[in-house]
């Protein structure tokens, strides 16, 4: 009889340890694009064996035994017998592929992936799926297949994009890899910093868009914010001497510990002032403000991410917005400026500022934006501005700036905040 747990089983198994079968099977084989297509092979396998004949006794291990069944298929089709060929035939059991059996206990067995190779495996796998020669993209998508462990469907829907867009950025993203001839390997030493920036980047740019949506019905996708979150944690453990990992950590911890509270019922935005931060997740903040002096204790100084949590700390102690430290995080905006500029941070400074010292110095930092045209197609920079011109008691030129927010803002529940706002001021 068909066991219907078995599908569930199957993508809950894929979810957690895709990212070291396709490691290790890119490591057995030496081709990342192979590895990640024999993994996609075992998983369909998978999905109609298991709910027929039950789940195994070792699911990573079924999942990988096939996956190596099908690498040397590969390899017989292409006729080749080389050493590679036989080792990865060595010593294969039969027991790991049978349904609810164990890998056959052999002597001098290879076993099915080496214990103390499975970090350098998913930590080689995040540097190939981040290589600088692949589009930003085609790093995001990427790394939520094979890392992440997630489908082209559901990349798609949390990025709004076609199915079919995605599987073609996955493809050329392979292609690209092969025709480059990207080793699967961890970069030496004098490449890691700058590979592991991009790392790092394509992690923030997923959580960034997980927890502000920037179109489509609702502001936060918790599903991609935590996946996010989950890309962190493992760096964060595969790499722990780095301290931008844990800044990164830290700043998607201590941003996700509010979303309980950034949202009503209905999915409409909540701004910060009107929260109620006693449903701010307090286990998340510790674990981000650990990380936080995680980065701290290593002693080079907190980057860009750790600034970025260093101003998220600075709310999440603060009892209310009027008791928050807005000359400290006014302070760290301008440390994070001078370190990476982007008129966003300028953005987010302007409305420090604002808190700290009113809104006539803010509004000149924004004007400025404005001169520069930084931003044209948000609508977070005319949003701003209204709200600072709605202060000064500047209506008129306040309601312009909300229209044009209106006009340029992609996600439905901001959009209507924002006509909220816009409805205030008449």
């Amino acid at each position: 009889m068909a066991d219907p747990t078995g599908r569930d089983a199957v993508a809950a198994v894929w979810r957690i340890e895709s990212a070291r079968i396709v490691g290790a099977l890119a490591r057995y084989t030496g081709d990342f694009t192979l590895a990640e297509d024999l993994a996609q092979e075992a998983l369909a396998e998978a999905l109609v064996t298991w709910p027929r004949d039950g789940v195994p006794r070792n699911p990573a291990g079924w999942l990988l035994t096939v996956g190596r069944r099908r690498a040397i298929d590969a390899f017989r089709r292409r006729a080749t017998r080389d050493d590679r060929y036989r080792a990865l035939a060595r010593d294969l059991g039969e027991g790991g592929v049978a349904a609810g059996g164990a890998p056959a206990e052999t002597s001098g067995a290879e076993p099915l992936w080496d214990p103390d190779q499975i970090d350098d495996d998913v930590l080689a796998l995040m540097f190939v799926s981040c290589h600088p020669v692949l589009s930003r993209e085609a790093q995001v998508a990427l790394t939520l297949r094979v890392v992440g462990g997630l489908t082209s469907d559901e990349i798609a829907k949390a990025f709004l994009v076609p199915t079919a867009t995605v599987q073609a950025r996955i493809t050329r993203a392979k292609k690209t890899l092969a025709a480059a001839k990207v080793p699967f390997a961890i970069p030496p030493a004098e490449e890691r910093a700058v590979r592991l920036g991009s790392v790092l980047n394509v992690v923030y740019v997923i959580f960034t868009e997980g927890s502000s949506a920037t179109s489509g019905a609702h502001l936060i996708r918790l599903d991609l914010a935590a996946e996010a979150q989950r890309l962190a944690r493992v760096l964060a453990r595969l790499v722990p001497e780095e301290p931008e990992v844990h800044g990164l950590l830290a700043l998607l911890e201590l941003t996700a510990a509010r979303f309980p509270a950034r949202t009503d019922a209905t999915g409409r935005p909540i701004l910060l002032e009107h929260q109620n931060r006693m449903r701010w997740d307090r286990a998340a903040i510790r674990r981000g403000r650990a990380a936080l002096d995680q980065a701290a204790r290593l002693g080079r100084g907190l980057g860009a991410y750790g600034l970025q949590a260093a101003i998220a700390e600075c709310h999440a102690v603060a009892d209310s917005v009027e008791a928050t430290d807005w000359p400290r995080i006014v302070l760290l905006y301008e440390a994070l400026s001078r370190l990476s500029q982007s008129p966003i941070i300028d953005l987010n400074r302007a409305v420090a500022v604002s808190m700290a010292e009113g809104p006539a110095p803010a509004l000149a930092i924004v004007d400025e934006l404005r001169s520069a045209a930084a931003l044209p197609n948000s609508h977070l920079l005319p949003s701003v501005r209204g709200e600072l011109l709605a202060r000064l008691g500047r209506t008129a030129e306040a309601r312009t700036e909300f229209d044009l927010a209106v006009a340029l803002c992609g996600n439905d529940q901001e959009r209507t905040l924002l006509e909220a706002k816009l409805a205030e001021l008449d």
